[in-house]
């Protein structure tokens, strides 16, 4: 007796509907075909012990299994609760009425439980791409599978749940999300606010540069002189995401498995800070079997990168095509994978070994050629991609307690997101360009000019600190966007003198100052 049904694999951000045909024949063998991963040979045994001890009755017969498209990889658990229905379609305990029309994916366990699975997400706006009607998800998954609309999503908690339902008696019930009215409720709701933040207004500023233009950023400093602090508090000062940001970026996160059961979608920028200790793998995305890593995790929003010098350096020179492509692919042996990773890197640093060097409060006790070391672990390529480098001065006691608070993350943000609109209207003819720093080089030179003062400033500056081209273009950006903060059409002098302070790292003379 044969029975075709349907479940979905996902493949990066793609998922694929994948039909299950099962027959039986006399004997007791078993064949599995169609590319299966051994989690799926292992989920023969575990389901047809979840069968057994939910009370249906066995099949007594040899199985043919097969997994269709056959030249694609199947992968997971996830393929447990097909695999289960389709065994008890064969034995009549299931009726075949409803199987056309939906999708169902679930791992199970010995007892029938449904457990939680990755990519539910893609699978449902694929299923309704499709034309399916119904989605079966285990109860953890449904609230961001139910983000999708027209279609029809269950959450079920048990085997026994679905074969009730798919013969008809009710007992599921739909799963029915609100999207916008869940997305809007929670965008502005955050732990910290820029208020906290005593003294650094240089900084500040730098970082409302940064947020209004989408540049990258690094800090250096000495230790306690508050570089996580504010880099925590950057996505309160970003533009809100949008509704198609935020299911893209609610994906990439379905895809890893790590939305908690009462998350439908992701209404914040993440915020990704990854210990300097993590790998390669961990960092672009990759492994044995594929699992995003920490710079599509924080897709449309933050990867923090504190103690920069500290991370493997083949791991960070790792991003220097992500940086400029906004894109990650992934080619091995067995898959390949392309993933958006539009994130803004912020980078922190202590200046030399023990820290302290330039600290006007504490000795440094490392020699030039130490601090020069140190600060070569940093690649010239890999800052010129970034465009904003700027240095933290530890703030005097007096300083810390006399000085008010600050300006709040929602003043900044306001002032953020005027620039933004102004660059909105500016790129509207250009679908791929969000903001300042996704120009291309042909682009920025048809789009930014400064006036000659500005270029004889600009070649002194080059001269001086022997930039590269690349440095120029990130100067011509940055000073694009505080143009934009002030409301000038033109970039003056002012914005380009601003826009080169911002390249402390380039400057020769760095490392040699005298403590």
């Amino acid at each position: 007796m044969l029975a075709k049904l349907f479940s979905a694999a996902v493949n990066g951000l793609q998922a694929t509907i994948v039909e299950i045909e099962i027959g039986t024949y006399p004997g007791m063998d078993l064949h599995l075909s169609g590319l299966p991963d051994s989690a799926i040979r292992e989920s023969i045994s575990r389901v047809k012990t979840a069968i057994a001890n939910t009370g249906y009755k066995k099949l007594y017969q040899a199985i043919v299994l097969n997994l269709a498209p056959a030249n694609l990889r199947k992968e997971g658990t996830g393929y447990d609760l097909p695999i289960a229905i389709a065994m008890l379609t064969c034995a009549d305990v299931v009726s075949r009425d409803q199987l056309s029309k939906t999708i169902l994916l679930g791992e199970l366990g010995l007892d029938g439980t449904l457990r939680p699975i990755k990519g539910c997400l893609p699978v449902a706006i694929e299923a309704r791409k499709q034309g399916f009607e119904n989605l079966i998800v285990p109860m953890e998954n449904v609230r961001e599978a139910a983000v999708v609309n027209r279609i029809k999503v269950f959450g079920a908690n048990h085997l026994a749940e679905v074969v009730d339902f798919l013969n008809g008696r009710e007992s599921l019930n739909q799963t029915i999300i609100d999207t916008r009215k869940e997305f809007f409720n929670c965008q502005n709701q955050f732990d910290c606010d820029f208020s906290e933040v005593r003294g650094q207004e240089n900084v500040k500023r730098a970082f409302e540069v940064a947020a209004a233009g989408g540049h990258n950023m690094i800090m250096i400093g000495s230790p306690g002189c508050g570089k996580s602090m504010m880099a925590k508090r950057m996505p309160t000062i970003l533009p809100p995401l949008s509704l198609a940001e935020s299911v893209e970026t609610t994906q990439i996160h379905s895809v890893a498995g790590i939305l908690s059961p009462d998350t439908s979608l992701i209404t914040q920028r993440p915020f990704r800070s990854p210990h300097h200790t993590i790998s390669d793998v961990a960092l672009i995305g990759g492994g044995s079997t594929f699992q995003p890593g920490e710079i599509s995790l924080a897709h449309h929003g933050i990867l923090f990168l504190d103690e920069l010098p500290e991370f493997n350096r083949t791991a960070i020179e790792t991003l220097r095509q992500p940086l400029e492509d906004r894109r990650i692919t992934i080619n091995r042996a067995k898959y390949r994978i392309d993933l958006p990773c539009s994130f803004q890197l912020i980078a922190a640093m202590n200046p030399c070994p023990c820290g302290f060097y330039n600290d006007p409060h504490h000795h440094c006790e490392c020699n030039p050629g130490q601090v020069k070391r140190y600060l070569n672990k940093i690649s010239g390529p890999l800052l010129d991609r970034i465009d904003i480098q700027v240095e933290v001065v530890p703030l005097t006691f007096d300083e810390i307690s006399r000085t008010s608070p600050g300006e709040s993350s929602m003043t900044i943000r306001e002032r953020v997101m005027a620039a933004r609109a102004i660059q909105t209207e500016r790129f509207k003819e250009y679908p791929n360009i969000h903001c300042n720093a996704q120009m291309s080089s042909k682009l920025l030179h048809n789009l930014v000019q400064p006036d000659e003062a500005g270029l004889q400033l600009l070649k002194s500056a080059m001269d001086r600190f022997n930039m590269s081209a690349r440095a120029y273009e990130k100067i011509l950006k940055v000073a694009r966007t505080i143009a934009d903060l002030a409301g000038s059409e033109n970039i003056q002098f002012n914005h380009l003198a601003e826009a080169i302070g911002y390249r402390n790292l380039d400057r020769g003379d760095w490392a040699e100052r005298s403590v």
